[in-house]
């Protein structure tokens, strides 16, 4: 006679839950959760795809390193504006240098600003990753599809929901 081990919940209803627990992973609401502390080791070149489960750990590592890379790239960039405004020379020659160069700041720093609010963003989506939130639309909780999530990262809303609420913004902007 043989003894088993008690199965939690998740490996009940999952038989993929299983393996995903050995690694640190963890299911919240039958959606996996990629916690900062877990790291899936991903095959080179690899590419989420819709053969796969939808948000599996593969793919939460797919987004999360991408979205980590995104934010650091931004970081570097800010980096070097705020070196580049610090380092020149406030010594111009005629005001129609000095407004150019003013101009071209304003610019600048209008950019860091973007950049700032694109960050806080990408940490929001990171966080979603080891909430077990991560792909799911904050309006209607259905899937926000791998396409829409390659081609803008920190989605957090169904391309209908975003239709209907880009429609909202524009009958309140009218």
């Amino acid at each position: 006679m043989t003894t088993s081990k008690p199965q939690t919940a998740a490996a009940k209803s999952s038989k993929k839950a299983e393996p995903a627990a050995e690694n640190g992973v963890t299911m919240q609401d039958g959606r996996y959760a990629l916690p900062t502390t877990v790291t899936i080791d991903l095959p080179g070149g690899y590419k989420p795809s819709s053969k796969e489960e939808y948000m599996s750990p593969r793919q939460l590592q797919y987004f999360r390193n991408k979205l980590s890379k995104w934010r650091e790239e931004l970081v570097e960039e800010s980096r070097q504006t705020i070196e580049s405004l610090r380092d020149e020379v406030r010594d111009v020659g005629d005001e129609a240098e000095r407004a150019t160069r003013e101009t071209e700041n304003s610019l600048e720093l209008r950019t860091r600003d973007r950049y700032r609010k694109l960050i806080a963003k990408i940490d929001k989506a990171l966080k979603r990753i080891e909430e077990g939130r991560y792909g799911y639309c904050e309006e209607t909780d259905e899937e926000i599809g791998i396409e829409r999530l390659e081609a803008r990262p920190i989605a957090t809303l169904s391309l209908d929901a975003q239709e209907r609420w880009e429609h909202r913004q524009k009958q309140m902007g009218d």
